[in-house]
């Protein structure tokens, strides 16, 4: 069995690895893109941000004073666990304590902070089932500077690949410099209202330059990219070659009489880590 204990340590310390270390792809793709970059102003804000993730990495705090909306992507297999959601809040409880992280989590009512960044469904936890013998756990800290610029539409089906196209640059254009560029593209085809969102969120979680297996998606992607980053905004929204690191695209089937689309815009700190473990 794994214990309620094992999880909320994997949470904790999975949260600080988050916070404090950003995945070697999107490292690499920022490195990338301050190399090809001609203009200065977008240099020096890329290397502004290169620098930033070098001394969290070195003084081990987190990359950014926005230590992120917790949310937590489980893969849930054929095995035992004692108490899944204690463990979950227990470990971002403990992670805000001991990284420190920021509490963010408040009543959206009375903006009562709860101060240990749980609270009435918070964190949020996706479930998915899957066949297999061990429980993996990812954590997704999303800051809301981004979070704030996602937009869901729902479209109609006349509308077709183009109208995805269209939604996906409009939203780009109305965010701006406001999440943070060079930004990371969640889209999201299909399922439901709630699902396309989540969808477009869980796009986030692969790497950067990692394709959709499925060929259609694909080159959607490469098309998307290479019309965000035609738009000009840059980094921190001041100009230049790169707007976006990557789009990814995932999709689901729908209803004959419905066209979903959700865009989640992640900042430069594509901020996620997992691990895995077994009775």
């Amino acid at each position: 069995m794994i214990t309620t204990k094992q999880v909320e340590e994997t949470i904790s310390r999975i949260y600080k690895e988050a916070v404090i270390h950003l995945p070697e792809d999107v490292k690499q793709a920022l490195k990338d893109a301050y190399e090809n970059e001609d203009d200065k102003t977008a240099r020096l804000n890329l290397k502004t941000v290169l620098d930033n993730i070098d001394a969290a990495s070195e003084d081990d705090i987190p990359m950014c004073q926005d230590t992120g909306l917790p949310i937590v992507f489980v893969k849930l297999g054929k095995v035992e666990v004692e108490n899944l959601y204690e463990g979950i809040r227990n470990g971002v409880e403990r992670a805000t304590k001991e990284v420190p992280l920021r509490p963010n989590v408040v009543d959206p009512l009375t903006r009562e902070n709860t101060g240990s960044n749980v609270g009435k469904d918070i964190p949020q936890i996706n479930v998915e089932l899957i066949d297999g013998d061990y429980l993996e756990l990812t954590v997704f800290p999303k800051g809301f500077g981004s979070e704030n610029n996602n937009a869901l539409k729902m479209a109609l089906p006349g509308e077709s690949v183009e109208g995805i196209k269209k939604f996906v640059l409009e939203t780009v254009n109305n965010a701006g410099g406001k999440p943070c560029p060079p930004t990371i593209i969640g889209v999201g085809i299909g399922g439901s209202s709630d699902m396309v969102m989540k969808l477009a969120k869980k796009a986030l979680l692969r790497s950067v330059g990692e394709h959709n297996p499925d060929p259609r998606l694909a080159e959607l992607e490469d098309e998307l990219l290479e019309l965000v980053n035609a738009t000009g905004i840059g980094p921190m929204g001041l100009g230049g070659k790169t707007t976006a690191l990557d789009v990814k695209v995932e999709l689901a089937d729908t209803h004959t009489a419905g066209l979903p689309i959700g865009v989640c815009i992640q900042c430069w700190a594509g901020r996620h880590a997992s691990a895995i473990l077994r009775p």
